[in-house]
């Protein structure tokens, strides 16, 4: 109506602003996964790399915190820890961490748990509130047991984090099945143009847009999308290939000198752009569909070939896109489109064909999730929104099957399971980082023995020494049994040579680690901090992957690795 004042634009919100480039990795959907979790820290020994930690989860808003930590602080806490001031001496540590933590982002909520750490872990009630759990060195062995037996049985991410002198290490226990939708892949693997398969309107528009391709102006000729210059092509070759598409390299080949050779030359701009870039897509658009690995695997699955009334959504519309899979041959069209040379108008058109057969996709989808939940009897439905997530990022989800990790303690054996003879064959057991993890485990299999971390002093009243020798060499034999029921449990005969290698490069990490005498170094802790908080924010979004089980990081020689053991 003339007259008529337009609504006011709006901007984005003062909370947009303030997490703008987070919301740009991980989006609204993130975000919101990240405010409503709960993190619990249970924080021992030095406790640095878990304050580092939850620093790098405080700053980005994860919802709330708390730490479970019973000591007081130390003379050595000030000297490590960032996060303490020196007129707290004697206070609680984890009031005072839990306070300055807060104050770097009024958004999140945290709290402080001072009770012994035994007694707490041990009322499953207690652990309930909290969605992911933090365990940090010197927790011991029936701690870590307790708190993975509690993980196993409720599916809450549990993370053990170590961090003494330049060496740190973490491991990841999962919930058994861990799927993952958004993986976030490389956007030049999520083109899917669907060309070998096209559907009727893709064909409708390609006749329409191609029509008299030879006797258009050189204007127009340019600014026919490559796509539709493919399609055109592929109809000419098969008219010739007894209905078939190019396959193997040769024909190719052959396929992209015929479509260079429709390209006009000589006018101002040179070669045409549009035919390039046809050009260029010949070898990666030219491609049967196939559901990658991971997908199959998923497909695979038992919660996915047989789901129950009781199944997360996750498994029933898993099924639903098998059913559509099994029954198209092809996944869900996602329904994007490259950037192209074509006219606006040009460009459009096609991208609503594209946007309308993914919709109509996602439509026979949910129709199937729907009767699926009505067939098992599901007391939920799936949402629709989860739904369309699932079918767009169909060739790219990702299931992580997790499990406990390593616990050492002074007579029970290192299990290795599947991944024994992995391990025992791997290169990194003598000369990566692998002899760093076996390192680890024979410092807490000395902790779990002695009471005390190699090197720390056995008697803090009395003052007593550092540990000398006799430390080092006790935790050299836990590593090198360590290492025995590994070679054992893969039946992997090493041969002498190799084997002298192993124990001299594991002795040289158990040195290291003794000569730290529990201690953590801040700048190792905090940039453990920052490798942790990413594979937790992985973990709550369910966004991207995490690492495979295990990280190790030598701040010596400045490397990581990552070992799925």
């Amino acid at each position: 109506m003339p007259g008529t004042t337009p609504p006011p634009l709006h901007g984005p919100s003062s909370k947009e602003k303030k997490y703008d480039r987070q919301l740009r990795l991980w989006a609204a959907s993130g975000q919101a996964a990240l405010e409503d979790a709960r993190v619990l820290l249970v924080n021992s020994g030095p406790g640095v790399v878990g304050i580092e930690t939850l620093k790098n989860l405080v700053l980005p808003g994860i919802g709330h915190f708390a730490i479970l930590d019973s000591a007081a602080i130390s003379e050595a806490d000030l000297g490590a820890n960032f996060f303490l001031e020196e007129d707290s001496l004697g206070e609680s540590r984890a009031e005072h961490c839990s306070r300055l933590l807060r104050e770097l982002n009024p958004d999140v909520d945290g709290t402080c748990i001072t009770e012994p750490i035994e007694a707490f872990t041990s009322d499953p009630n207690a652990l309930r509130p909290y969605t992911l759990i933090l365990a940090t060195q010197s927790l011991g062995p029936d701690v870590l047991s307790l708190l993975s037996k509690y993980a196993s049985q409720t599916s809450t991410p549990l993370f053990y984090i170590h961090s003494v002198g330049f060496y740190s290490h973490f491991s990841l226990h999962l919930p058994e099945a861990f799927p993952i939708v958004d993986t976030h892949p490389d956007p030049a693997s999520t083109t899917d143009l669907r060309l070998l398969t096209p559907w009727p309107e893709l064909v409708d528009i390609m006749k329409n847009k191609t029509a008299g391709l030879e006797g258009m102006s050189d204007d127009d000729h340019g600014h026919v999308p490559y796509l539709l210059l493919l399609l055109r092509y592929l109809a000419d070759w098969r008219a010739t290939h007894e209905g078939k598409a190019p396959s193997t390299y040769k024909e190719k080949a052959e396929f992209r000198d015929l479509v260079a050779s429709g390209a006009r030359t000589g006018g101002a701009e040179g070669t045409e752009e549009n035919f390039e870039e046809a050009r260029g897509a010949v070898l990666k658009s030219l491609n049967v569909p196939a559901p990658s690995s991971a997908v199959r695997e998923v497909f695979a699955a038992p919660e996915c070939v047989n789901p129950t009334a009781t199944s997360s959504h996750f498994w029933i519309v898993a099924r639903a896109v098998a059913n559509f899979y099994e029954a198209h041959g092809v996944l869900p069209l996602p329904g994007a489109l490259p950037d192209m040379k074509a006219r606006s108008a040009d460009y459009i058109a096609l991208q609503n064909v594209y946007k309308s057969k993914s919709r109509a996709d996602i439509a026979e989808v949910l129709a199937e999730v729907r009767r699926l939940e009505k067939e098992l009897g599901c007391p939920t439905l799936a949402d629709e929104r989860d739904v369309e997530s699932f079918c767009k990022n169909a060739a790219h989800i990702k299931l992580v099957r997790g499990r406990p990790f390593q616990i050492a303690t002074d007579k029970a054996k290192i299990r290795w399971g599947d991944r024994a003879k992995v391990a025992a064959m791997s290169p990194s057991l003598s000369e990566g980082l692998l002899g760093l993890y076996i390192a680890f485990l024979a410092w807490d299999a000395f902790e779990a023995a002695q009471g005390r971390p190699p090197g720390a002093p056995s008697n803090l009243a009395d003052n007593v020494e550092f540990a000398t020798e006799a430390d080092e060499a006790i935790a050299v034999s836990h590593a090198k049994q360590i290492v025995d029921d590994l070679l054992t449990e893969a039946d992997y005969p090493m041969d002498e040579d190799e084997r002298t290698k192993v124990d001299t490069k594991v002795a040289q990490y158990v040195g290291e680690l003794v000569r730290a005498g529990g201690g953590e170094l801040h700048n190792v802790a905090a940039l453990t901090g920052g490798l942790i908080a990413q594979e937790v924010i992985k973990v709550i979004t369910k966004q991207y992957i995490p690492v495979d089980n295990t990280c190790v990081f030598d701040g010596v020689t400045s490397r990581s690795e990552v070992f799925g053991v």
